[in-house]
């Protein structure tokens, strides 16, 4: 994700989703290279290219789920949201580039190594931590959220937007029921925005573009896909824990919101879903 966030940021003013200039700092020395070649011609055509081959869909589904959860995300500060919390952070930036979080507390949680890494980051970059983000460090095999928020005194009073990008999928179906019962805790009117995998990638891969291809890869790097929604059954599960869902987009239909004139295929399985506490 910080190789595509990275790249995007190198197109022209007219043609990018959004501006993410932190994200190169967290890439490798010859990705960085790759990325700030990505503004001639040539090579945008090799490195686009390349990367359809390898993970059809990937490149275009991020950079547009991303946008769309940039959108999402203001939305529900304009309506009223006070405080957001991003779990599995990893290198998101939004708390620094979104301008509208400037005035916005910001939480953080994420494995200490990422964050750590994270904030070497920042404070070689922009000489300190943020002021309005707050990071929190948490391995999960040891600690639960709600120890965690224990300990920290989260206020769950505070209407709050939770997101939760990039990480369902990764994880058992406990641990998923566990961090719906985390964000049920916030009052009413606090929305959360995840992503999650269709089902069917994981039951059957064969039948999206470059499935099977992506979930051997995966699982030869160790970061095997455990955990998929079908996604007529999102609104059902979200009512028990008292959430209501409010749009559910699948890759193709936030490209297509987002890059009309980016055509690609893949990545159909891919899913972002936004809901409401109740």
């Amino acid at each position: 994700m910080a190789l595509f966030r990275a790249l995007e940021t190198e197109r022209d003013s007219k043609d990018k989703l959004f501006s993410d200039y932190y994200a190169i700092h967290f890439l490798e020395a010859k990705l960085r290279f790759a990325a700030r070649m990505f503004k001639y011609p040539i090579i945008k055509k090799y490195i686009s290219t390349t990367i359809q081959k390898k993970i059809p869909g990937a490149f275009s589904s991020a950079i547009a789920r991303t946008k769309y959860i940039d959108d999402q995300l203001e939305s529900t500060i304009s309506n009223g949201v006070k405080q957001v919390i991003i779990l599995g952070a990893g290198f998101d930036t939004r708390a620094l580039r979104l301008g509208f979080l400037k005035s916005i507390p910001v939480i953080e949680i994420d494995h200490p190594n990422t964050s750590n890494f994270k904030a070497t980051i920042y404070k070689k970059r922009i000489g300190q931590l943020p002021e309005n983000v707050a990071f929190y460090q948490i391995d999960f095999n040891q600690q639960s959220l709600e120890e965690l928020a224990e300990q920290h005194n989260f206020d769950f009073s505070i209407p709050t937007t939770v997101i939760w990008e990039g990480v369902t999928n990764y994880l058992s179906e406990d641990a998923i029921k566990s961090t719906f019962g985390f964000i049920q805790k916030f009052t009413k009117n606090s929305y959360a925005i995840f992503t999650y995998v269709h089902q069917n990638i994981l039951e059957n891969p064969g039948s999206f573009l470059g499935g099977e291809k992506l979930l051997n890869d995966l699982n030869k790097l160790e970061e095997k896909w455990t955990f998929g929604f079908q996604p007529e059954e999102i609104s059902n599960y979200l009512k028990s824990f008292d959430m209501k869902i409010i749009e559910d987009m699948g890759a193709n239909e936030y490209r297509l919101k987002y890059l009309p004139n980016r055509a690609e295929k893949g990545y159909e399985f891919y899913r972002v879903a936004i809901a409401i506490k109740q």
